[in-house]
């Protein structure tokens, strides 16, 4: 499945998404389908859509604060067969808007994994009323499901990359350190712990990271700064 595209060193997480909003649009017969996603701020912001016309209604919605997505986003539940002709109560802004853009009916989906909701799937129709029927809801949530599975999984890829980033930097950099150190020993006839104190003391004093100036010394020890220099 596309979905499990997610899972591998080449995901491109907006040809992921605008895929989704393809594949749903094809799928149910919508008009057009938008995706919003929350940030790490758990703000949401338009990420796809199938249509130019439903990227606008995706942004006027965030721009309005109110809509179909933002609602199925934060009660993390559905919207189905919102007859927009007759949702001016509900969405004052954005039902005569997307009216205007030609669509009649809409539906929101929350991308959510248990309890926890990352975005909300819009698909729009041209039909009054109930166009979706009784099998197409499971159908479209189930898509909604899977990609908020795939996208959280993403997301933790992520996370445990960067994580082993930083702990790779930190191990070369402990490494640089005790090279550094062994350098200064030679130089000046010191402990392992007072080749550490000149090096830290020298490091704060003249306002360098003490892991560039351990990698100065052991890339030039020739050219070894006078750690004693106040």
């Amino acid at each position: 499945m596309e979905a499990a595209d997610t899972l591998t060193a080449e995901f491109n997480l907006r040809d992921f998404l605008h895929m989704l909003t393809k594949r749903t649009a094809d799928l149910v017969g919508a008009a057009a389908v938008g995706m919003l996603l929350a940030d790490e701020h758990d703000e949401l912001q338009f990420m796809a859509a199938s249509q130019d016309n439903a990227m606008w209604l995706e942004l006027f919605q965030l721009q309005s604060q109110e809509g179909p997505c933002l609602e199925a986003f934060r009660s993390g539940h559905p919207v189905v067969n919102a007859d927009l002709p007759a949702a001016g109560g509900r969405w004052p802004l954005f039902a005569p808007r997307a009216v205007a853009a030609g669509f009649q009916s809409v539906h929101a989906f929350p991308l959510r994994v248990r309890r926890e909701v990352i975005g909300a799937l819009n698909v729009f129709g041209t039909v009054v009323g109930a166009d979706f029927d009784d099998a197409d809801v499971p159908i479209v949530q189930a898509l909604a499901d899977v990609a908020a599975i795939g996208l959280l999984q993403q997301r933790a890829l992520l996370r445990e990359q960067t994580l082993t980033d930083q702990l790779q930097h930190a191990l070369e950099s402990r490494v640089i350190i005790e090279q550094a150190k062994g350098v200064i020993i030679r130089a000046y006839d010191v402990s392992p712990d007072e080749a550490f104190t000149l090096l830290r003391t020298y490091s704060r004093r003249n306002s360098r990271r003490i892991a560039d100036l351990a990698l100065a010394i052991v890339t030039d020890p020739a050219n070894i700064p006078d750690l004693t220099r106040p």
